[in-house]
């Protein structure tokens, strides 16, 4: 068994203020795509860089960043919405930033790689306790043992 944690809510409130961080940026990206640039000029941008399916990869980053970022905020679908922006990201570094460096202020890859890995890292972990995911999926009818003692799932 493992032992109890003191404040066993502050890892959930940790994988919500990370939600909110990393889906915000993604929201952000995917507005941009989406209404400042527009598909035409998403698609022409990609096709400069030599992504393949440059109109298709261009929607999928677009969507993947607006439809993935709201999920991250609201909590929902959090494992299948990291693993697809974690997937973006990692075109965008292979394809826009690896050949620039670690900066970001160079073109460098730093900024995807974190967005990429924090991605990685809810896919993994799920969305905690304080998301629909919890309240949709979760369930545990009683996150205690019969005798009143803290079960693994409590740590």
């Amino acid at each position: 068994m493992l032992p109890a944690r003191r404040f066993p809510y502050l890892p959930d409130a940790g994988l919500l203020l990370g939600r909110l961080a990393l889906g915000v940026i993604f929201v952000a990206h995917g507005w941009q795509k989406l209404t400042d640039v527009g598909h035409s000029g998403v698609t022409k941008m990609f096709e400069g860089m030599d992504i393949p399916f440059p109109a298709l990869s261009a929607t999928y980053a677009t969507w993947v960043e607006l439809v993935g970022g709201i999920a991250l905020i609201l909590g929902v679908v959090v494992p299948v919405a990291g693993i697809l922006l974690a997937l973006d990201m990692a075109g965008a570094l292979w394809f826009a930033h690896i050949d620039h460096g670690l900066f970001a202020d160079k073109g460098g890859y730093e900024l995807v790689l974190i967005l990429g890995a924090a991605s990685l890292l809810l896919a993994f972990t799920g969305a905690g306790r304080l998301s629909l995911d919890s309240v949709l999926w979760d369930r545990r009818t009683d996150a205690r043992s019969a005798d009143g003692s803290r079960t693994a799932v409590d740590a």
